[in-house]
């Protein structure tokens, strides 16, 4: 998990270790740590947050998905605008999930995502949706 704020990763780790089904690998505090200690253990999953120092979430997933195109990462953020959704995904994200999410949610999108499919909330959907229909610009 990739997340520049101590306290979220450890809090992520406190709620991931109840599960018997999940291990985190390694913690990366900038999105540079994140494509670095990606290449040691190659996890199944990989949570990462947008906004981070050195590298933001969204190049250090097209690192990790140029490298590894099989990579499968989740972004957890507390940015639900639409451009940035779009850019995660654009990535190679397989999911998008914001980070007030309930814990039973943050389980299911990543085991969806270790599954091969992709997760995405409804109302992160409805806003993708609306960047893709948006009006196209003119020639002009």
């Amino acid at each position: 998990m990739a997340d520049d704020h101590y306290i979220v990763r450890q809090g992520l780790v406190a709620l991931l270790d109840h599960e018997s089904d999940v291990k985190v690998m390694a913690q990366a505090s900038n999105g540079q740590e994140a494509v670095t200690m990606f290449r040691q253990p190659q996890p199944d999953v990989t949570l990462m947050d947008l906004r981070m120092p050195v590298m933001d979430g969204v190049a250090a997933i097209a690192a990790i998905c140029a490298e590894f195109p099989s990579g499968r990462i989740v972004l957890l953020t507390t940015y639900d605008g639409d451009e940035n959704i779009y850019r995660g995904l654009q990535a190679g994200a397989k999911g998008y999930l914001l980070k007030d999410a309930e814990p039973e949610e943050l389980l299911a999108a990543i085991r969806a995502v270790f599954e091969g499919k992709k997760y995405i909330p409804l109302a992160v959907g409805v806003k993708l949706a609306d960047r893709l229909s948006g009006p196209e610009l003119s020639d002009r």
